[in-house]
Formats: structure tokens, C-alpha cells, sequence
């Protein structure tokens, strides 16, 4: 016998033996009933990029699940935002289909910045339970389920000591080194934040510092870059589409040549959709329009050592998260009103669409066109300079894409869960 039918041979007995003690065993009729219902339970397509999904199928037994969204009974689409205090609200559509197509709901679940991920996890699947009884209530598993229903509240319709106030403070630091290398670098931040249906205010400042030492042949090279930001945005809404608001910005970069630039930009956003649709659907133009003060630490290529800039811009966003995949398309465009063609076109694309049963396509794409770099310092950059990314260079645009395609095939049935060595 070859060594390679012994292995064969081998690895059959191992099987074999590890599965022996398993056959012949049977379950009671009480058990052997509830499997033959299970397969009569609805067939469940989870879509949810930030959900524990074998936690949720070890917790919600009465279903069945499943990997492809066409072969399900209910497609459940969970998509987030954030809330004003930090935690997220998760909007849970339950889109039947085919026999179920008559059931659509959507419910809501609200986390705290405070929760742990076993407090979000478990809060997540309560929701879901009730979400998915009007389901199992058709099959002949209905009659195992009980619900408790709970009257929904706004979001507001709480009494606040805060008044709804959220603050954040973070310091953060890492040091990194070789024999012939060191890199540390230093980062902080203040946040501070009111968010309301009626209004928003966010108020960021934050600082980095960081820097290299590098010895070569018996010297020693050091580089450094440090940044400190300080970005205010108050948005009042309006109506269901329409809100109004700006930025007060404050900028200092080694990397930009900016030693201090100051804007106000006041704006306004148009959204053809209801904004109580955000999480499903949005198409928003926003325009805004900046007062600019900028003072250069090394004069710049057009002979300023400070200057007063007006610029306009205009973006388009559209962003769709739906059962056949999801959108999300921004395009925004700028120029500064001195000089027209002193201009930056920015393209974003995220694209995922499951083009049939099993096949998936993906795109992620950035592309930026550039054409006002007003704040590049006279002068050649040193080599150090260039590799280690301490200083903007002149560049006519940037780029960043991103394109796949992914296929599965085989059971359409994902109900098991085995965590055993680690592996999914």
C-alpha cells in the first residue's frame, strides 16, 4: 500500500472513530417533533456589518438561517448611526419575502457609549425576537413563542441632568524602536457635543506629535510633524429635508506649512429624502462658502507669507443601503473666488451589489483632482522630508481604488455555530 492511500486509510479511521459514539443516538419524540417543525421555521438573511451574527444564532433558535438573501423568508437589513451621547441607534428593517412578502417592519435600538459588547449584543436580540415573531407566528413553531410589547418613546423624552450634553477627553501615546530606530508620537483630544432632533453642536479640538530618529552609517536623523486642529459645527434643522448651519475652524500643520489658519464657513444642506429616512436612503447637496486666514510657516511658491481666501464648494452625497446591496457616492467640488481655477474636485465611491444568488461585487474608489495647493512652502523638500511624508509635496491629483468580486455556493443553511480551534 502507498503512503499516500496509508494517509487516506488514516485519516477515515480518525473520522470514523471520532463519530462512532454519535451514531445510533436518538432524541425522545418531543425532540424528534421540534426538529421536524424547525425545518418549517422561516428562513432568515441577516444583513449587518457591525452585528455578532453566531452570537445571534446560538440566542434565536426558532429559525432558520441563511447566507443568501434571495433564498430567504425574511431579509433583515440593520444599518447605524451615532447618537448624541455617544452610543448607536440601530434601525432594524424586516423585509418579508415571497410568502412573508405582506409583513414589512421596522424597529429601533438605541446603545450607550457605557455598554459592554455582552449588554449591546444581548439588547440587539431582544429586538430582534420581537421583530421576527409575526413570522414564526405562521409556522407551526408559533405556538412556542410569547412576546412582550413595549411602547416606544422618542429619544428625547427623557428628563436630562446633562440636557443632553456629551463631553470626551483622550490622551494617547506609543513609542516604537529598533537598535537603529525610534518613533514615538503623542496624540490628545477634547470633544464636546449636543445633539437634539432640532439642532447639533460638536465641538473637536486635538493635537499630534510625532517623531523619528533613524541611524545611519554613525548618524543620526530626526524628523518630526505636529498638528493641532480645532473643528465647531452648529446645525439648526429646518423641515424634513432642509437644514442650516457652519464651521468655525481652527488649523496649525508642519505637514501643510500652516502655522495658524483660521475658517468660518457658513452652510446649507438640501436632502431629497426625509432626514427620518437617513439610515435606509440619502441624497444631500450641501453648499458652504469660506472665509480663510492663513498664515504660512515658510513663505509659499506664490511668494505669501499670509493671506485672506474666499472659497465655495458643493457636494453631492448619495448614500442607499438596500436588500440587493449597498451605495454610497459623494462628489464635491471647490474653488477659491479670487481665482476660479484654483480648484479641487473630490470623488468618493463605496459600491457593494450582490449581483445574483452567491456572487457579490465590490468597488471602493478615491480619486481627488488638484489644482490649489496655495500653501506649498518655496523651496526642495529634503529626502528625509520625502520619504517619512513630513511635508505636502506638488501634486496634480491622488488616488486610492479598490475592486473585487467574491462567490459562495454550496448549503444555503448557516444555523450551525462550532467555535473549536478558533477558525470561522
Amino acid at each position: 500500500m502507498s503512503g499516500f492511500k496509508r494517509t487516506i486509510l488514516y485519516l477515515l479511521l480518525f473520522y470514523l472513530i471520532l463519530h462512532f459514539p454519535l451514531m445510533g443516538q436518538s432524541s425522545g419524540n418531543k425532540g424528534a417533533d421540534l426538529n421536524e417543525l424547525k425545518k418549517k421555521a422561516p428562513r432568515v438573511y441577516i444583513n449587518c456589518a457591525e452585528c455578532d451574527i453566531e452570537y445571534i444564532k446560538t440566542e434565536i433558535t426558532f429559525v432558520n438561517y441563511v447566507w443568501d438573501r434571495k433564498e430567504a423568508d425574511v431579509h433583515i437589513l440593520i444599518t447605524t448611526q451615532r447618537t448624541a451621547s455617544g452610543g448607536k441607534e440601530y434601525t432594524i428593517a424586516f423585509l418579508g419575502q415571497g410568502k412573508f412578502k405582506d409583513l414589512q417592519n421596522t424597529l429601533k435600538f438605541y446603545s450607550k457609549s457605557t455598554d459592554t459588547w455582552e449588554q449591546l449584543r444581548k439588547g440587539l436580540v431582544h429586538v430582534l425576537k420581537l421583530g421576527l415573531a409575526p413570522y414564526v407566528s405562521r409556522s407551526p413553531l408559533g405556538k412556542y413563542v410569547s412576546v412582550i410589547f413595549k411602547e416606544k418613546v422618542k429619544p428625547t423624552a427623557v428628563e436630562d441632568k446633562w440636557n443632553f450634553w456629551v463631553f470626551s477627553i483622550g490622551i494617547h501615546s506609543f513609542l516604537r524602536g529598533e537598535q537603529k530606530y525610534k518613533r514615538r508620537s503623542l496624540w490628545s483630544s477634547f470633544v464636546a457635543n449636543r445633539v437634539t432632533p432640532e439642532s447639533k453642536f460638536i465641538f473637536d479640538i486635538s493635537g499630534d506629535f510625532e517623531e523619528s530618529k533613524f541611524k545611519v552609517n554613525g548618524n543620526e536623523i530626526k524628523s518630526s510633524s505636529e498638528q493641532w486642529t480645532m473643528d465647531t459645527l452648529y446645525v439648526r434643522s429646518l423641515s424634513e429635508h432642509w437644514s442650516a448651519g457652519g464651521w468655525l475652524n481652527f488649523k496649525h500643520s508642519t505637514y501643510r506649512n500652516l502655522d495658524s489658519s483660521y475658517e468660518v464657513a457658513p452652510a446649507i444642506e438640501y436632502n431629497f429624502f426625509p432626514y427620518s429616512q437617513a439610515t435606509r436612503k440619502q441624497l444631500r447637496f450641501l453648499y458652504k462658502i469660506s472665509l480663510i486666514k492663513n498664515n504660512y510657516i515658510e513663505e509659499t511658491l506664490y511668494e505669501k507669507i499670509s493671506e485672506t481666501l474666499f472659497r465655495h464648494s458643493l457636494s453631492i452625497t448619495l448614500e442607499l443601503r438596500e436588500v440587493w446591496g449597498d451605495v454610497a457616492f459623494t462628489v464635491e467640488g471647490s474653488q477659491y473666488l479670487h481665482d476660479f481655477s484654483k480648484s479641487r474636485l473630490r470623488v468618493y465611491s463605496d459600491l457593494e451589489i450582490k449581483i445574483f444568488k452567491g456572487l457579490s461585487f465590490s468597488l471602493f474608489g478615491r480619486y481627488t483632482a488638484i489644482h490649489d495647493q496655495l500653501n506649498l512652502p518655496r523651496g526642495e523638500a529634503t529626502i528625509e522630508e520625502i520619504l517619512l511624508r513630513r511635508r505636502e509635496l506638488e501634486s496634480n491629483y491622488r488616488y486610492f481604488f479598490y475592486v473585487g468580486l467574491r462567490y459562495k455556493f454550496g448549503s444555503i443553511y448557516s444555523n450551525v455555530v462550532n467555535p473549536r480551534f478558533g477558525f470561522d
